[in-house]
């Protein structure tokens, strides 16, 4: 099967970057997805089976989704058709849909690669269903978005989702290996310059290449190789994977929110920082911890909340990157609250109620009687104002009448809802004594 590069109509001999240079031409040649193209490797079982069904491979760039689904229309004897959602539009789709069943008729099949196909809309999602039921198409989608959010269920429904997983440092040192072979010389970093390099790639093996391809061009071959400075000198810091509007976004405030929930403070400031860093809002992280204060503490540390929007005006008040200390330490200070979520329960389960109880109406010793009929009707009559009572509390009824009283509130037994509980107990006890 002819490369990419050769696809294109360009020729052998032109100047072709390393990392298509280095592109796998076996499945077994791919690193770092071995629960997909190992032994019992997903795939490997299809191939093993005789059979490939449409799929949707999902997972992080320079991950090698491209290169499989090549890969994979070579191993299945399909001819490999590229689109890239970005680029195509209907008409594209109707000449591949086109030329997809001409080459059935001459007894040859189709794996169409869909690159970010999750950028079609719904209606061009859907235009793919009758191909890939017929048969006219082997349909292979690739997505760095999650796929229950941005594909059509009809399409889900007819594809099977593989995860990729992005390269750990075991598949980036092969790939720099293969440079190195390929280059005929080591490439020109210390050991901890290579970490760092590690680290830049962020589980990219594209990047890791294109950045080893640079470094080759910009240190000859007789120098001394670069330490991490000198790295930094050369390459421009990476900005980490991130999109604020899609799943990254999601992912990392989730991470951030669910490690303050479990009080781990060394995993909420790293998150906090991972989001800061990838040039995340601050006000939008100061309001998610506005949020963390009243769901995940409450009254167990009323003080929670008001660090949460002391931060948010700090920050308001300095700018980045001085006030973002301030959502540092409101960070902080959640993480190692005392936690609990019954102001949370209590108010979803009163919504509930409310919900169900309709246009009930309060009893009416509760309610002002400003003119005589409302008097006359029984407003107000026989109610003892809790001021004037033993221990400034009546014990009287406040629900609607005809409703068994709830219990909506139950403050565990940690932080400042100790104090409230000993206090709900209290009035309980009084209530059941004035009957």
């Amino acid at each position: 099967m002819a490369s990419l590069f050769e696809a294109a109509g360009l020729d052998a001999e032109a100047p072709r970057p390393l990392a298509d240079r280095l592109r796998p031409e076996q499945l077994d040649q791919v690193v770092g997805q071995d629960h997909l193209l190992g032994e019992q490797g997903t795939l490997t079982r299809m191939l093993q089976a005789g059979r490939l069904g449409s799929i949707i491979l999902w997972g992080p760039p320079g991950t090698g989704k491209t290169t499989i689904a090549r890969l994979l229309a070579g191993k299945v004897y399909l001819e490999f058709v590229q689109l890239s959602a970005i680029f195509s539009g209907v008409a594209d789709l109707r000449k591949a849909f086109e030329a997809a069943k001409q080459r059935r008729l001459a007894g040859q099949g189709t794996l169409l690669f869909v690159d970010e196909i999750h950028r079609f809309n719904r209606a061009q999602q859907d235009g793919f269903l009758p191909h890939v039921e017929d048969g006219t198409i082997v349909l292979v989608g690739a997505t760095t978005e999650n796929p229950s959010f941005e594909l059509n269920p009809a399409v889900l429904s007819r594809a099977q989702v593989l995860t990729l997983k992005r390269l750990d440092e075991a598949a980036l040192s092969q790939l720099l290996e293969r440079a190195e072979a390929h280059m005929g010389r080591p490439l020109p970093v210390t050991g901890e310059a290579r970490q760092a390099l590690f680290a830049l790639a962020d589980g990219d093996g594209r990047y890791a290449l294109n950045l080893a391809e640079e470094l080759f061009a910009a240190v000859p071959e007789a120098s001394e190789p670069l330490d991490r400075e000198g790295l930094s000198e050369i390459v421009q810091r990476r900005v980490p994977l991130y999109d604020k509007g899609q799943d990254g976004h999601y992912n990392l405030i989730s991470a951030l929110h669910k490690s303050v929930r479990g009080s781990d403070a060394d995993a909420a400031l790293y998150w906090l920082a991972r989001m800061l860093t990838a040039g995340e809002d601050p006000l939008y992280l100061a309001r998610r911890l506005v949020r963390m204060a009243v769901e995940d503490i409450g009254l167990a540390d009323p003080e929670a909340l008001v660090q949460a929007n002391a931060a948010t005006q700090a920050y308001q008040l300095l700018g980045s990157p001085e006030g973002e200390l301030a959502l540092a330490q409101a960070c902080l200070y959640l993480a190692t609250a005392p936690k609990s979520n019954a102001q949370y329960v209590a108010f979803k389960a009163a919504t509930a109620l409310a919900r169900d109880t309709g246009s009930v109406a309060p009893p009416k010793h509760i309610l002002n009687a400003p003119t005589k009929l409302m008097k006359e009707e029984g407003y107000g009559a026989g109610y003892a104002y809790d001021h004037d009572q033993p221990n400034a509390f009546s014990g009287q009824n406040y629900f609607p009448e005809g409703l068994d009283r709830p219990q909506l509130y139950d403050p565990p037994e940690r932080g400042f809802e100790r104090e409230v509980r000993k206090r709900l107990d209290y009035w309980a006890k009084l209530r059941g004594q004035s009957g």
